[in-house]
């Protein structure tokens, strides 16, 4: 898709852009008069996501964590020793270059029992703040950049953080119902919360789009292939689905942008028509998915804590999270 201006401005485009001159194009975003905000709030997630995984790798210590070897014999099996305790556990335990199962257990992963018997609800946020390995913890904070800081532009910091933070939780919940035997963390629920978004945007905002098609059908195939990805062993797609839907909800409730002209509304001459800020069918999506995020967060919590597995009354679900092949067995 071309990077050059994408708005259905008619005359009065030009002018619209000449004010906001520092604002880059997007293949996603029509670019408008509104303000353009300043991201703060998505590197100072970066950050801490980088931040509480030095102090996971430190809590881990490789070179002592195991009490049934020595500790001579456990130090020469970690990997990149010469970081003392911040070594990374052996490649056969952890091939992401990360800490052990235990030291997450410990600092807050999504587990079922821990959640529902331990009542530690809490594992719900602190899992989305905890990841794998150093792959792991890059590849998902690369995409927070790229999907995140645009978003935070468009949108403000409130907005989007209120999006990844509640697609997070969503995701943490849907996990926590069909995953029962294994521990899950990281940011990616949180994170497919902005694709969602991203995606309900451009439908509810459609009528101020030029290129339509395109935009939809890019993010479609993004969304896609990630998902795709999440059939994969060891990838908790549940989380995935969970902050995808919660993040697709939010974007219609938190992401409406004005009917093109209405922010020209007052150098209007006096006595003129306006426009409504916004048409009938976005205020009928976002009440819509108001009550279908508030339903939704009540049942999924209302069954978590009364310790219903979900795969009991869903019996292929287990396949969208990973499908058994000659390769591999989920269950193992």
């Amino acid at each position: 898709m071309a990077s050059s201006d994408i708005e259905r401005g008619g005359k009065n485009s030009n002018s619209r852009i000449s004010h906001n001159n520092n604002t880059t194009s997007s293949p996603y975003y029509v670019e408008t008069g509104d303000k353009q905000w300043t991201s703060w709030l998505i590197p100072m997630f970066v950050v801490a996501n980088i931040s509480v995984f030095i102090v996971t790798m430190y809590v881990n210590n490789c070179p002592h964590n195991d009490n049934n070897i020595s500790a001579s014999q456990s130090q020469r099996s970690c990997v990149a020793k010469f970081l003392g305790r911040l070594s990374f556990q052996p490649l056969k335990e952890n091939p992401l270059f990360g800490p052990s199962s235990a030291a997450l257990e410990k600092l807050g992963a999504l587990e079922w029992t821990k959640v529902v018997h331990g009542h530690q609800g809490w594992r719900l946020i602190t899992c989305m703040w905890l990841h794998a390995g150093v792959i792991h913890l890059l590849a998902n904070m690369l995409s927070l950049v790229f999907i995140g800081i645009r978003l935070e532009q468009q949108f403000g910091f409130v907005r989007v953080g209120i999006v990844y933070l509640v697609s997070g939780l969503g995701g943490s919940i849907l996990s926590a119902l069909f995953i029962r035997h294994n521990i899950s963390v990281g940011a990616s629920g949180a994170l497919f919360g902005l694709l969602g978004a991203m995606l309900s945007e451009l439908l509810t905002n459609w009528t101020i789009y030029a290129n339509k098609a395109a935009a939809l059908l890019t993010l479609v195939v993004i969304i896609a292939i990630n998902l795709a990805v999440g059939i994969l062993p060891h990838v908790d797609n549940f989380a995935h689905i969970g902050g995808f839907l919660t993040g697709f909800l939010l974007g219609f409730v938190l992401l409406l942008r004005p009917q093109f002209g209405w922010s020209e509304r007052q150098h209007l001459p006096p006595h003129t028509r306006v426009k409504s800020k916004h048409k009938a069918y976005q205020y009928g999506l976002w009440l819509a998915a108001m009550v279908l995020l508030i339903v939704g967060f009540t049942v999924g919590l209302v069954m978590l804590f009364r310790g219903e597995n979900g795969n009991d009354r869903c019996s292929w679900c287990h396949y969208l999270s990973c499908v058994p092949t000659s390769k591999w067995n989920c269950g193992n």
